[in-house]
């Protein structure tokens, strides 16, 4: 809901739980009055807008106004010029040279439907839901800013973003261009962000806010494993189920920037955007420049509802219609069963296997096109590698008669200097003509701004999709930017590089998503290199890392939550040991880890032994039975890979009549305590049977190969008020029919169920 007070100017957003309330101060500023617990809407909200009426020293007062200084007002849209000495969120240079903005109050409307964004991805409205645009002017430079809000009152996110348009006769500047500043009235914050780098992604990084600036950021040309393009802002006592904390995910798969600054008067500024680092965009008379959107969210419950909220936003507003809420098929993928050795049959045998097992589809990786037999060659060449008899048709008609779904993989964005197309359009990659060009791969990057580079790709990828009739694509992306200079731009447009890449990335991802609607598409980025809101947007899910294996996993997939859904989080078992880290992890656990997100295989399911073949049939039977709950259900984080040897996940459903509980052991203790897990979520008045998911064992040599079954019976009030009391670990003198023996790297996985259901 949207309300607006007319006579003061007050503007107030209401979500279900939550307040975002503005206004337009004497000055014509617009200012932050709250954002954080759900206010009633009343006639007037004077009295919050708390302001210094006195002169202040070494301050610069607007327009003679005594006291009346921007360094202190909490501002919408923040500019450079007029005596506001913190970072702006928007930054322009004009013809003369002068960088002075000031932008004032002009108009506003309340539209009935969401505009979608120029160029841009953009999350679908709620039905019946309005839309606020505040328009703000430099009556001197003829600059407007329209600031656009959305309410998603049952998801408890705002969205923002700014479209700048250029009234004026001559060109500026765009120099910074970010889509959302919130100004918070005090310091005592937490900054919370997802680091990492490859195989090692979403860790999760806390640090103390004191006075000055923190940056989190990517220079990379993609959104980056580094620092993902999602922060949250907590309280210091602030954890997963208690305190105020705020979330921020932009819908942006470039380089971006997020910044938390304390004012020396304590005021708190969160901002974030396109990267205003190697960035300059020239906007012409009449032009105008969309920022992307970004997603706000406020929980008065802890990081775990923050989360729970941004999921429900993605799964209903962010992914395509044609995907939501649409159970993803179980996988098995043959890139680290074979890796670039393949032909016609391996591929069938790992086809046939599949489909014995109850995969529901294969996917053809990285291979099988070109001369391509490693990674030094081909990328860009879309004609069947002759190692493949009968190519890329034959196959999938081989897949899909054994009733499997066929998907292939994909790097269109790239091009290898071996290559056909190489040889015939140089001009194509992203290379300086005076300078030898870096490789990261073998490969270099194609120049995505470019229009006729679109149009290649749309040619060649839809003949691919047509012609192997593809069910599924992986889109993968294995190289960051360097040798910055696309033959494309003039040299003026040099610096809009980055965000041209950007925009023709998403036009042809536009094009191929209305023109094959029901390929299911998968990003990848060398795992969760580009893992965003802008790509999920066209494609519903992304591959979370290319380290497979289930103790490393626990940390990403834990982390990657804080912003992204289960749903959208691809996981797969892979072999023993790990390729990554040569660690041996039961199979057990690396499929107890698996299940939770989108699951698949991605190790040579050719090779596994009677009783692995067994356990697998049963775990895909179990994943078939509990797919929705398990992609689609309410997440828990209930305790921390990052904190401690344990690690527990939990999923419930709407109802709260069902759940699953993950359990991780990393490592077995000697003569352990009595563990009891307490279960939020769950009806109180109903009473449960909390059975364990069968499973087999391979950690100690016995001839039962059956684990214990663990079988508990407890009501919902005392599930969550003591916990579920889980029989005792091995003790270290004997194994009997009532030890929970986890061992090293081992795990379970309990089925909550209320009785009579």
């Amino acid at each position: 809901m949207i309300s607006i007070n007319d006579q003061g100017l007050e503007f107030h957003l209401q979500t279900k739980r939550s307040s975002y309330l503005i206004k337009v101060t004497s000055t014509g500023h617009l200012v932050h009055l709250h954002y954080g617990d759900r206010l009633t809407h009343r006639p007037q909200f004077n009295a919050l807008e708390h302001l210094y009426h006195d002169k202040m020293g070494s301050s610069t007062d607007y327009a003679d106004i005594p006291g009346q200084t921007l360094n202190t007002f909490r501002l919408e849209v923040p500019t450079f010029g007029k005596g506001d000495y913190r970072s702006p969120l928007l930054h322009v240079e004009y013809t003369d040279g002068s960088r002075v903005t000031d932008l004032l109050y002009q108009s506003h409307q309340l539209l009935d439907s969401k505009p979608s964004l120029e160029g841009l991805p953009s999350a679908s409205a709620e039905r019946d839901s309005h839309h606020l645009v505040i328009t703000l002017a430099d009556p001197v430079t003829k600059l407007e800013v329209d600031v656009h809000y959305s309410v998603f009152s049952q998801s408890d996110v705002i969205t923002r973003h700014l479209v700048v348009r250029n009234h004026a006769s001559r060109p500026v500047q765009l120099l910074r261009a970010l889509s959302s500043c919130v100004d918070f009235a005090d310091e005592s914050w937490d900054l919370i962000h997802l680091q990492g780098k490859w195989i090692k992604e979403a860790q999760i990084a806390r640090q103390s806010l004191e006075k000055g600036t923190v940056q989190i950021d990517s220079k990379k040309g993609v959104s980056s494993a580094n620092h993902n393009p999602f922060i949250a802002l907590a309280r210091k006592e602030t954890n997963e189920h208690l305190g105020a904390c705020y979330g921020f995910g932009l819908m942006y798969s470039g380089n971006h920037l997020s910044v938390a600054e304390v004012s020396p008067y304590n005021q708190t500024r969160v901002m974030t955007g396109i990267n205003d680092f190697d960035f300059r965009w020239e906007l012409e008379s009449g032009e105008r420049f969309t920022t992307p959107e970004i997603a706000l969210t406020y929980s008065a419950s802890g990081l775990n509802r923050m989360s729970q909220q941004l999921h429900q936003f993605i799964n209903q507003h962010v992914i395509s219609e044609q995907w939501r809420n649409v159970e993803r098929p179980i996988q098995v993928n043959n890139w680290e069963a074979t890796y670039f050795d393949f032909d016609y049959d391996k591929l069938d045998a790992i086809a046939q296997k599949a489909k014995s097992i109850g995969v529901e589809l294969f996917v053809l990786d990285d291979g099988w096109f070109g001369k391509r037999n490693d990674d030094t060659t081909s990328l860009g060449d879309y004609f069947d590698n002759p190692k493949l008899v009968g190519g890329i048709a034959r196959i999938s008609e081989t897949v899909k008669d054994y009733g499997l779904k066929f998907g292939i993989w994909v790097e269109p964005e790239m091009v290898s200097p071996d290559s056909e197309l190489f040889r015939a359009h140089p001009e194509w990659a992203i290379t300086h003509p005076e300078r030898t060009p870096s490789l990261g791969r073998n490969q270099l990057v194609l120049d995505m701004a470019n229009p006729e580079v679109i149009d290649y790709l749309f040619e060649k990828l839809s003949d691919v999709f047509s012609r192997a009739r593809v069910d599924y694509v992986k889109w993968d992306h294995n190289r960051n930017f360097s040798d910055s200079y696309a033959h494309s731009l003039s040299a003026k447009e040099q610096a809009s590089f980055n965000h041209r890449y950007v925009l023709g990335l998403y036009d042809l991802l536009t094009r191929l998503t209305k023109t094959f609607p029901n390929i299911l598409f998968e990003s990848c980025s060398s795992g969760g290199n580009r893992f965003d809101l802008g790509m999920l947007s066209y494609m519903p899910q992304t591959w979370t890392s290319d380290n497979t294996d289930a103790i490393e996993r626990l940390n990403i997939q834990h982390g990657t939550s804080l912003c992204y859904p289960l749903s959208a989080m691809s996981a797969h078992v892979a072999a023993k040991p790990s390729h990554q880290v040569l660690r041996r992890t039961p199979l057990e656990t690396r499929f107890n880890v698996a299940a939770f997100g989108n699951f698949g295989y991605q190790l040579d399911i050719t090779q596994l032994t009677e009783q692995e073949t067994q356990a697998v049939v049963e775990q895909i039977a179990f994943y078939k039975q509990h797919r929705q709950l398990l992609q689609f259900g309410r997440f828990y984080r209930l305790s921390s890979p990052f904190e401690g040897n344990i690690t527990t996940w939990l999923v419930v459903n709407d109802d709260g009549n069902e759940a699953l509980l993950g359990y991780y052991q990393k490592l077995q203790q000697s003569s352990g305590e009595l563990e009891t897990i307490k279960l939020p979520a769950l009806n109180p008045e109903l009473a449960f049977i909390v059975r364990s998911r069968a499973q087999y064992r391979e950690e100690i040599e016995t001839t039962d190969t059956r684990v214990n079954s663990e079988l508990y019976q407890l009501y919902g009030d005392q599930l969550a008020s003591v916990g579920l009391p889980l029989n005792n670990q091995f003790m270290g003198v004997e194994i009997t029919e009532h030890t929970r023996y986890i061992g090293d790297f081992g795990s379970r996985i309990y089925h909550i169920m209320a009785e009579g259901y």
